[in-house]
């Protein structure tokens, strides 16, 4: 189906100036009810969006049951969202991975930034693993599937429909195979170093491509290191770590498959003679560490999203800042801190500011030598600040 029954969605006064300077999401509060009674709407609905004056800004797609009502999808009247574009997207996104990466494990679709929003694409290969999380996208399921196709030719694709966000949406939460089977594993290289990723029981879409150029620091800090990766889920740090050289790694994770993983990964790339996993929670073993005196060169800490939600935001700065104090706890004088957040509602100023703080809690001393953000497959949209959220910081701590 090349077309689809657009219906009008109408603007209060003034409430275009957030679009035309180049956002792509609509909030309820900024439509005109009277002229678009949004409940009438169905979840998904195709729409053309206009201004007050009835002008059209272009089309996209809404939903009444979500604080964001209505994504604009495109500006342009000629190639309005549909299949089409759907493919014509898809092809741009990719011409822009095959010219950064020389080998086809990155993610091919980043949402808002590739102009397609509520989808999330990452290729491993020739297998794809796909997340919906609008009911606009949810509702091309099919028109997706025959896009990936025209352009991939993809032996297979998995829907890892099972992210939170899909319940603002009322959409169902889900993993299930698209098309052609779905292997347990994939292999991937990273920086030099292989790695299987488990892609039905693996986190999110299986792999954390976002860290790929943050990681690329471990070249430089760890021959002969000590190295504590927290949060290691399949061993992407620490992995790469015992690769460039450190004497020792120790990777913690609370999930018994990640561990599992991980051991998998070392004997993959003939390091697990200096690779030790454990399962537990980070801050549990952190205690335990520092009580037995244990010191580490290099210590990264890459936790899940403290702040999942701005009302979040108290309680997971807390939680940022204590969990880098109890790192610099157990690293050894002039040691070196990687630390990140991935969450989109910390400032990247004030994960410094409570990184800094847990430094001088314990008296040490932070330079910092780097800032990392995510890799170039996860593109930042300038006019969109949710689509910046991964921040990485290198610095080594002086002192104690």
């Amino acid at each position: 189906m090349e077309t689809l029954d657009y219906v009008p969605l109408r603007l209060k006064k003034n409430e275009e100036r957030r679009l035309l300077a180049g956002h792509a999401w609509i909030f309820s509060n900024e439509v005109d009810v009277e002229a678009t009674p949004i409940r009438s709407l169905e979840p998904g609905q195709p729409v053309t969006i206009q201004d007050s004056r009835g002008r059209t800004l272009g089309t996209g797609y809404a939903n009444p049951n979500s604080l964001i009502c209505a994504r604009l999808v495109t500006r342009d009247a000629d190639h309005p969202f549909g299949p089409s574009l759907l493919v014509h997207r898809l092809k741009v996104a990719l011409s822009l991975r095959e010219r950064l990466f020389e080998e086809p494990f990155y993610r091919l679709v980043h949402g808002e930034s590739d102009g397609l929003p509520g989808l999330v694409v990452d290729r491993y290969g020739d297998v794809l693993v796909a997340q919906i999380t609008t009911a606009g996208m949810d509702r091309l399921q099919d028109a997706l599937l025959s896009a990936f196709e025209k352009v991939l030719r993809p032996s297979a694709v998995l829907w890892r429909n099972d992210s939170p966000v899909r319940s603002l949406e009322g959409l169902d939460l889900y993993v299930q195979p698209a098309t052609g089977p779905i292997p347990e594993t994939v292999e991937i290289t990273e920086n030099g170093a292989r790695f299987q990723v488990p892609l039905l029981a693996g986190q999110k879409t299986g792999w954390f491509y976002d860290q790929r150029d943050n990681r690329a620091w471990l070249r430089r800090l760890s021959t002969g290191a000590r190295v504590l990766d927290l949060f290691s889920y399949a061993g992407g740090w620490g992995i790469q770590a015992a690769i460039h050289g450190a004497e020792q790694v120790t990777c913690v994770d609370a999930s018994a498959d990640a561990v599992a993983q991980v051991e998998a990964n070392a004997r993959l790339n003939r390091v697990d003679d200096r690779v030790q996993a454990l399962a537990g929670d980070a801050f549990e073993v952190l205690r335990q560490l520092r009580e037995e005196r244990a010191r580490f060169d290099l210590i990264i800490v890459d936790p899940p999203a403290f702040i999942k939600r701005r009302k979040d935001l108290k309680e997971g700065t807390a939680a940022y800042r204590r969990i880098n104090q109890m790192a610099l706890q157990v690293l050894a004088r002039d040691g070196f801190l990687i630390t990140c957040s991935c969450s989109q509602h910390m400032a990247a100023d004030a994960l410094e500011k409570q990184v800094h703080a847990a430094a001088r809690h314990v008296d040490r001393q932070m330079q910092i030598l780097s800032r990392g953000g995510q890799a170039s497959d996860h593109p930042i949209h300038p006019a969109m600040p949710e689509t910046a959220y991964l921040k990485a910081i290198l610095c080594r701590c002086i002192g104690q």
